[in-house]
């Protein structure tokens, strides 16, 4: 990681980067997740059966997965100020255009271009945080930063259960409401980040022309690809179909379902900050991934196999601290650490690409597999297993001792 700032910024200009890409998640995850709680109405209002209704979140995330690549590979050619703010523009309008959608398909729609919206902010924000952040501080400015996934899923959450199920508005009323905040968002952007001259980049660093098979012959690259799938899986699908599992399977209804459900992102948060912390403190990410992969293995699965809601409550709560959002910091310095330092906006896009990938089977394989089976549970068991590929490939990883700062 580089240590010369942007343009010759201030020393707090990271402070700044990591506050507006926190707000920029916590937006991305409230749209998000304002379509939990409402899924009922959504499904009754067109009429669809649990896999269409799966389907509606499968196809975001399609959209959300393509832009990946490509917009990482235009932010370090073209900078990556110049993808940020034009998508988030976009994302905010595509918001109200949604709520105003008459049919199934033309929600599905446009639903899907706010996806494609959503998907150009991973590789050119991480790319810029990682430039920007100092290097003993680059797993917990990460998890900062992932704070805003946690923040924004309870956000998301609340603003749909109060404003729908409490206070009897139309379910497409949180499309609405959550517009705002984004357009803000973009404006901040476009007055706080300070673009890096490419020429500055290549004088700093010595580097060799990057290749894209490059990501795909480091073996901790491939790995870590392997894991956040299996990571990403498990949560997309909890978020999806939690709100619906506790209103259909355990009777937790209105906004007891929002704070039931935000169990799991406010938990994340010291969760997160702790595991990173611990991560950039040994210098080390295998022994902290050690940890994190069983322990969430064993709350995803304790999730459903329990019928005590006090147990509910404490799986929920641990998944929280070890699950997707806590590792993915962890994981973002393993590809920090081996990643071309030319080409940080397209490798993290290619390590989010293929996690994201189990963004678009989770939603549907579960509203399958419950229509099939007539219970959720075999989806819960379904993202436990694959934690357990995850763990497997965690023990693969090789390192070479601590990670020194530059």
């Amino acid at each position: 990681m580089n240590n010369n700032k942007a343009n010759q910024v201030s020393n707090r200009y990271w402070i700044k980067l990591v506050a507006v890409f926190t707000l920029g998640w916590l937006v991305i995850y409230a749209a998000r997740t304002i379509l939990n709680p409402i899924m009922g109405n959504i499904k009754a209002e067109f009429t669809l059966d649990n896999a269409q209704l799966g389907l509606i979140m499968s196809l975001f995330f399609i959209g959300y997965t393509v832009t990946q690549i490509p917009s990482g590979i235009m932010g370090d050619k073209i900078g990556r100020k110049k993808i940020l703010v034009p998508s988030f523009l976009v994302f905010g309008i595509f918001m109200v255009i949604t709520g105003l959608m008459p049919s199934y398909f033309l929600f599905v729609i446009a639903w899907v271009i706010v996806g494609l919206a959503q998907g150009m902010f991973y590789g050119p924000q991480y790319a810029l945080s990682s430039e920007a952040i100092p290097e003993k501080n680059i797993t917990l400015g990460s998890a900062l930063i992932n704070s805003g996934m946690a923040f924004g899923t309870s956000i998301g959450y609340f603003i749909s259960s109060i404003s729908v199920s409490e206070m009897g508005m139309s379910w497409r009323i949180p499309f609405y409401i959550m517009a705002v905040p984004i357009l803000i968002i973009a404006f901040l952007m476009y007055r706080i980040i300070k673009e890096r001259p490419r020429k500055q980049v290549q004088q700093d660093e010595n580097i060799a022309p990057f290749k894209m098979s490059s990501l795909f012959k480091n073996r901790n690259l491939i790995l870590a690809y392997i894991i956040i799938f299996c990571s990403i899986y498990g949560f997309f699908m909890i978020i999806t179909w939690l709100p619906y599992y506790l209103e259909s399977e355990r009777g937790i209804n209105g906004a007891q379902v929002a704070f039931v459900a935000s169990l799991v992102p406010w938990a994340a948060i010291p969760g997160s900050l702790f595991f990173s912390w611990l991560s950039d403190k040994l210098g080390r990410r295998k022994p902290v991934l050690m940890i994190m992969l069983p322990l969430a293995f064993i709350f995803t699965a304790s999730i459903v196999f329990f019928d005590n809601l006090v147990i509910l409550y404490i799986a929920l709560i641990g998944y929280g601290i070890v699950g997707k959002i806590s590792t993915n910091p962890v994981l973002i310095a393993v590809v920090a650490d081996n990643a071309p330092k030319s080409a940080l906006g397209t490798s993290f896009s290619v390590y989010n690409f293929i996690g994201m990938t189990a963004s678009i089977l989770a939603p549907y394989i579960t509203g399958f597999l419950t229509d099939l089976t007539g219970s959720m549970a075999i989806g819960f068991y379904l993202a436990a297993l694959l934690l357990v590929v995850g763990l497997v490939a965690a023990l693969m990883l090789k390192e070479k001792g601590k990670v020194q700062a530059h």
